[in-house]
C-alpha cells in the first residue's frame, strides 16, 4: 500500500534525492526520457532541507522507499536556485483571471516525480490531490513548469486539473507554465 503524506524525516528527504539522481535528463537516455518523462533541475540536500523547512514535500511512501514526490517551493525560497528563481520571476509577470500573479498567493511546484516502478497507479493525482489538501487554505493557485519535451508529465497535469497559462523559454528549452486554480474548490 502506497501511504500519501507529507515529509517529516531527514531519510524521506534522501529518498527523494535518491529518486531525482535516478531520473534527471542528463542521466538517462533519450529513449527513456522520451517514454517516460523526465526531471531538469538537481537540488542539493540543502536546497531540499531549505524547502523542506519552508513547507514540507507531499510525497508517495511505500513502506520505507520514497516512491514518488511532488516538491512544495513557497515564495520565500524562491532565490535559493537559478532555475526556481527564473520560474517564480515568469510566474509574477503573469496575469490570470485579470489579476498579476506577483500580486496573489500562489505555491509552486518545486518538482514532481514518480519512481518507473509505481508509475501508471494515479500516484500523482493523489499527490496532487493531498497537496491541495493540505495547501489550498494557504493558496489560491497551484503553479508549475513543464518542459515541452515532457509530454508525459504535461498530460499528467492537465488531468489533475492544470491549465497551460503561458509558455516560456529559458536555459535553451520551452516551457509550458501551468496553473491549478483552487480557489473555487476550497472545502471540496
Amino acid at each position: 500500500m502506497v501511504e500519501i503524506k507529507r515529509t517529516e524525516t531527514f531519510s524521506e528527504l534522501e529518498g527523494i534525492k535518491e529518486l531525482q539522481r535516478k531520473n534527471l535528463k542528463h542521466l538517462i537516455s533519450k529513449e527513456e526520457a522520451d517514454s517516460q518523462g523526465f526531471v531538469t533541475a538537481e537540488y542539493s540536500m540543502d536546497f531540499f532541507k531549505a524547502m523542506h523547512d519552508a513547507a514540507p514535500a507531499i510525497i508517495a511512501k511505500s513502506g520505507d522507499l520514497v516512491a514518488g514526490y511532488a516538491l512544495v517551493a513557497t515564495k520565500s525560497v524562491r532565490h535559493h536556485h537559478d532555475l526556481l528563481a527564473d520560474l517564480f520571476n515568469s510566474i509574477d509577470r503573469l496575469s490570470f483571471h485579470g489579476k498579476l500573479l506577483a500580486d496573489v498567493n500562489y505555491v509552486v511546484v518545486g518538482q514532481l516525480c514518480v519512481a518507473k516502478e509505481y508509475r501508471g497507479q494515479g500516484l500523482v493525482q493523489r499527490m496532487y490531490n493531498h497537496y491541495r489538501d493540505c495547501l489550498s487554505a494557504e493558496y489560491d493557485y497551484l503553479v508549475t513548469d513543464v518542459a515541452r519535451d515532457n509530454p508525459r508529465s504535461l498530460k499528467a497535469h492537465t488531468t489533475t486539473g492544470f491549465q497551460v497559462v503561458d509558455v516560456l523559454t529559458y536555459g535553451g528549452v520551452s516551457w509550458d507554465i501551468v496553473l491549478w486554480d483552487w480557489r473555487n474548490k476550497k472545502g471540496s
